[in-house]
């Protein structure tokens, strides 16, 4: 072989991707590993990641992993080669992105370098899933900086839930925060609407929830005993703000844990659903009283959380969803009223 192709071959082994190693800083400790990847290759796309991690193909500490599971600082990554998408151009991408970056200007609560909180619509769904192309999570791609960090999401809110979303907009804030949500350091209150009064007007709901499907086959939570097989601890805090005869109560919610639909499950629990819940609302015959709307009267309303590097609490309150409003109105509730929740236990 001359000389001049020996060059061409290892300038083309050169191009070739090759299998990588690389390490989990201690920013980077406690994020799932599909995030992982999203912050280290901002172009890779959502599929490709689970592709390469269902195959085995990335590796931590020599062992598969599956893509909610979280990293550890220092551990090892083995990182395939991987199809990274260059960023789209072009004036259609462009004015798409900034329809996006408008649209979160709307929705924004608080905004500073390092943590966005947005008033996330209801119908407006968190990640993707079976047949949803718009989502927070793809939207996101269209706020990446200058160095090519695209916000990443810390929690979660179902779809017909709206109210105060976290997103952090660096790669240290992600760690922080998340890390903040997982030590019940973050306090959270919900607001909702419930078929009929509780009784206590103060009260603690604490059960176990595991996950089943209902009659559509779909993902459902129920309250299960202890020692179940995949069942969690779940536990609530309720405070009864105003009520509407003995039809209706406005009900302020302090989750201490954050499992699956838990707030919905704890409400149908107690015999009160929440109003519109199309899952969880269990009395039959139940007439929707006029001028309520059949959707899910369940918003995040306030959210507590340190700064991610300064450790002020950020507090942030959402409006109520036009939905809510609306049938708040239609009862005479104060939204400004004092929400006795503020006096229940954070953990």
């Amino acid at each position: 072989m001359t000389d001049e192709k020996k060059d061409v071959s290892a300038a083309e082994d050169e191009k070739r991707p090759r299998v990588t190693n690389v390490t989990v800083t201690p920013d980077e400790a406690g994020m799932r590993v599909d995030r992982f990847l999203e912050a280290r290759f901002p172009g890779l796309s959502f599929s490709h990641i689970q592709r390469v991690v269902r195959k085995g193909e990335l590796r931590v500490d020599g062992k598969r992993v599956e893509t909610k599971d979280r990293l550890e600082a220092g551990q090892s990554v083995r990182i395939p080669p991987l199809k990274v998408e260059p960023p789209t151009e072009g004036p259609r991408a462009s004015k798409a992105d900034q329809e996006i970056r408008d649209f979160f200007k709307k929705i924004t609560l608080y905004e500073d370098d390092d943590v966005l909180v947005i008033d996330k619509p209801f119908g407006l769904a968190v990640q993707g899933g079976s047949g949803l192309t718009k989502h927070v999570d793809g939207m996101l791609a269209a706020l990446t900086d200058k160095r090519g960090q695209k916000p990443r999401l810390v929690h979660r809110l179902d779809r017909d839930t709206s109210g105060c979303l976290v997103i952090a907009k660096t790669r240290f804030a992600a760690s922080a925060l998340t890390k903040s949500f997982r030590s019940r350091d973050t306090r959270k209150t919900y607001w909702a609407l419930l078929a009929g009064v509780p009784r206590v007007k103060q009260g603690r709901i604490s059960t176990y929830l595991a996950k089943g499907e209902d009659e559509d086959g779909d993902q459902k939570m129920y309250v299960a005993k202890h020692g179940t097989e995949g069942a969690s601890h779940a536990v609530t805090y309720y405070a009864v703000v105003e009520t509407a005869a003995n039809k209706l109560a406005w009900v302020s919610l302090k989750p201490v844990t954050g499992r699956t639909h838990q707030l919905r499950a704890h409400a149908a629990h107690i015999e009160h659903p929440i109003v519109g819940d199309p899952k969880y609302f269990n009395i039959e015959n139940w007439p929707l009283p006029g001028g309520v709307q059949n959707r899910l009267h369940l918003m995040a309303r306030r959210i507590v959380i340190p700064h991610p590097r300064t450790g002020k609490l950020i507090d942030v309150s959402a409006p109520l969803p036009p939905h809510m409003k609306q049938s708040w109105n239609l009862l005479g509730f104060d939204a400004t009223r004092y929400d006795p929740i503020e006096d229940a236990p954070d953990r």
